[in-house]
């Protein structure tokens, strides 16, 4: 499947792409015009209106991109993740999942959202230890991060949308 031609888009979308760099994941988007602008809203709530702080909300996004084997994901996010601050360590920690060498807040949110994706609930014992030093705001922030970034990769996957300058996948296969 190739990216849709944005001039034949109405003109808030072909803006909106291009206000977000026409990003190839913006672009694909496109194919669910009715859905990509509540998407892209959600999307900029998730990354600039998030209570938690940048290390920590990169740390999820990675990790969740990892998981999922999202390459384009991880891309774009360990390059974020590394412009606020976050550390190699934790970064070789999201793509393993052991937290061995990490401590604290680093290590429990990794492992709070391993438990996210393998289980899709935190128990009451796992909510406790995040609260020792979120806020419960932090915390659903973190929950909604890692079912947002869930959906991205699910879509990236899907259409194996590829980082800027590469060929799509799918267009590449030709029939689907």
């Amino acid at each position: 499947m190739e990216y849709p031609d944005l001039s034949t888009l109405p003109v808030e979308l072909q803006e909106a792409v291009t206000a977000r760099g026409s990003l190839n994941v913006f672009r694909m988007m496109m194919h669910s015009p009715a859905l990509a602008p509540g998407l892209l809203t959600l999307g900029e709530a998730v990354l600039q209106r998030n209570s938690l702080p940048d290390t920590l909300r990169e740390l999820a996004v990675v990790r969740v991109g990892r998981v999922y084997g999202a390459a384009y994901e991880v891309h774009h996010h360990e390059r974020a993740a590394r412009l606020v601050g976050l550390g190699e360590e934790a970064l070789a920690a999201a793509e393993t999942g052991s937290v061995a060498q990490l401590s604290g807040p680093e290590a429990a949110v990794l492992a709070a959202t391993d438990r996210l994706l393998a289980h899709h609930t935190l128990d009451e014992a796992e909510r406790d230890e995040l609260l020792a030093f979120l806020t419960v705001n932090q915390l659903a922030d973190l929950v909604i991060t890692v079912g947002f970034y869930q959906l991205i990769c699910d879509f990236l996957n899907t259409f194996e949308v590829t980082i800027e300058g590469q060929e799509n996948g799918l267009s590449r296969r030709g029939s689907k």
